[in-house]
């Protein structure tokens, strides 16, 4: 593991801390889908790719998947993993004090937009990974109702042959949304984003910095 990555464990919060060269800077919180964990290859590539643009990034496991190492999180506890991102956000303050943004691939992704229509104050932007908009094959069972209640930048990353949410789709439901967003599609990738093997620098970091600039 690089000089630059620990891990990190201040329960309810574990996973791993990268520090940028500086040491200022804003931060990045960024955790996984339903089937994944802190230590998919997409959330490293994005987590260094971050990195080394002067972002601290803690990517971390949800409290779900802190409770059992495989299987999806249930309905029930899904107040319990929007906690956990809160807790992240949190810790990651005392280590930077700019802004703090949250990410997150498929399902933590949208747990991190729940909170941030909850509340506005959670986090400085979004950065959503393969947005599930809906399930597979399912386009009436939408997950957008709180949309319109966001406040945050929110950048969404989408594959264009995502069986969660087809580009046309992706960009109506996104209109729901007041705040400033924008969308990176990436071409010949499903929902896993071609596991961070694009040039995440140009096609997301630098549109990401962009939208979210003061």
């Amino acid at each position: 593991m690089p000089e630059n990555i620990t891990h990190f464990e201040n329960p309810p919060v574990r996973g791993f801390l990268h520090r940028p060269a500086a040491p200022t800077g804003p931060g990045l919180v960024l955790t996984h889908g339903a089937g994944g964990n802190s230590t998919g290859k997409l959330q490293i590539a994005v987590a260094n790719a971050f990195c080394s643009a002067g972002f601290f990034v803690l990517r971390f496991d949800l409290p779900f998947r802190q409770r059992r190492p495989y299987g999806p999180p249930h309905p029930s506890t899904a107040a319990e993993d929007r906690a956990g991102v809160r807790a992240a956000i949190d810790a990651l303050r005392s280590f930077t004090s700019d802004r703090i943004f949250a990410a997150g691939h498929s399902y933590g992704g949208r747990q991190a937009s729940y909170l941030a229509a909850e509340d506005p104050q959670a986090c400085d932007g979004l950065l959503l990974l393969s947005y599930p908009l809906h399930p597979p094959h399912k386009p009436q069972q939408l997950r957008t109702h709180h949309f319109p209640t966001l406040h945050a930048p929110a950048f969404f990353v989408h594959g264009v042959a995502d069986p969660f949410g087809a580009p046309e789709e992706i960009t109506a439901a996104v209109q729901l949304i007041p705040a400033p967003t924008q969308i990176a599609f990436i071409n010949a990738a499903g929902h896993d984003l071609k596991q961070g093997k694009f040039d995440i620098e140009t096609e997301v970091i630098q549109p990401f910095s962009k939208l979210v600039a003061r």
